[in-house]
């Protein structure tokens, strides 16, 4: 594994860069502060941009470290969504990937897209061996992603995590893709 950290990438419409502070009234707005984006999120929405700011802050400090893979999905020149490598696991080359994006943007492809570059950009320049997704049974579009970009079913962990949003408790699918599976898709 080569950490190369969180280069921007350019997709047909997207660019996918680091945070800056700038994004910090376009996150707010798009995705951190609605409750529909965040319900099957580990975190709560925000409840003022004085708090999407400071997270912010924190991001920009660890995306100096080349171990960091995390970026603003950009659209049309404001900052719409967040995607990264939640956990990486240097030993084993494996990453578990997580991200979110603005209501106002389901349905158009656009985190196929994101998550299809930020899957071949960790493969091919990173050198991970294993990439690993998981998302709420109760939200299929999410799994629907993964499946697009060759992300295989590996399993179900029944009643695994407690939604923040109503306190019940949900099934957690979880979704892989080894380096092999990329290759063999290419």
């Amino acid at each position: 594994m080569e950490h190369t950290g969180s280069r921007p990438l350019q997709t047909k419409r997207l660019l996918l860069r680091p945070f800056c502070e700038e994004d910090a009234q376009a996150m707010f707005r798009n995705w951190a502060s609605d409750g529909e984006v965040t319900k099957y999120l580990t975190w709560t929405p925000h409840e003022n941009a004085e708090q999407t700011r400071a997270i912010l802050k924190m991001w920009q400090a660890e995306a100096k470290n080349a171990d960091c893979y995390h970026w603003a999905i950009v659209f049309g020149g404001e900052a719409i969504g967040d995607i990264s490598v939640v956990f990486a696991d240097v030993h084993n080359e494996r990453g578990v990937i997580g991200y979110c994006l603005s209501r106002k943007f389901w349905g158009r492809g656009l985190m196929t897209e994101a998550l299809s570059e930020v899957t071949r950009y960790l493969f091919e320049e990173a050198g991970f061996f294993r990439l690993e997704a998981m998302y709420s049974a109760r939200n299929p579009a999410s799994g629907r992603v993964m499946e697009k970009c060759g992300y295989l079913y590996e399993g179900t962990f029944r009643k695994h995590f407690k939604l923040l949003s109503t306190g019940e408790r949900t099934d957690i699918v979880q979704r892989a893709i080894l380096r092999e599976d990329y290759f063999a898709r290419k």
